[in-house]
């Protein structure tokens, strides 16, 4: 058994599918339209073939309470790995991205926390080197 997919739910698809792709640097895999939507998802540049993120429409009534809720409480809806976080801070702070929590020492990790201008908070994470959460 293995992860394919995961999904986020999103505001509207085409402003996340322009924040996940020119933002954050994701790639489209696939942009099937269905009705007023789409099966919309990204993947990495550098695992194109790996798992994919369906940026998932969030009209189903239980989203809102659930999404607000996290937002709130400071909860990431998802999280991604990174190389480095303070790069990866610099680089998008530098591309308007606005973030909730800085760089952060975890102890076997370092992490930090942004908006994804769609609804969701979104954690970075980069592993210390022989770390394991």
């Amino acid at each position: 058994m293995r992860i394919e997919l995961t999904s986020v739910f999103v505001d509207d698809q085409r402003t996340a599918l322009a924040f996940y792709t020119d933002v954050l640097g994701f790639v489209k895999r696939h942009d099937v339209p269905l009705g007023d939507a789409a099966w919309l998802t990204v993947v990495s540049p550098e695992r194109p073939d790996g798992p994919e993120l369906l940026l998932e429409p969030a009209g189903h009534p239980a989203v809102k309470p659930y999404r607000d809720a996290l937002v709130e409480d400071g909860i990431p809806l998802i999280q991604l790995a990174v190389d480095d976080v303070h790069a990866e801070h610099e680089r998008l702070t530098a591309r308007g991205v606005q973030f909730t929590q800085p760089p952060t020492d975890i102890g076997n990790a370092h992490v930090a926390v942004f908006d994804d201008t769609c609804g969701n908070l979104v954690q970075i994470i980069a592993m210390k080197p022989g770390a394991e959460l």
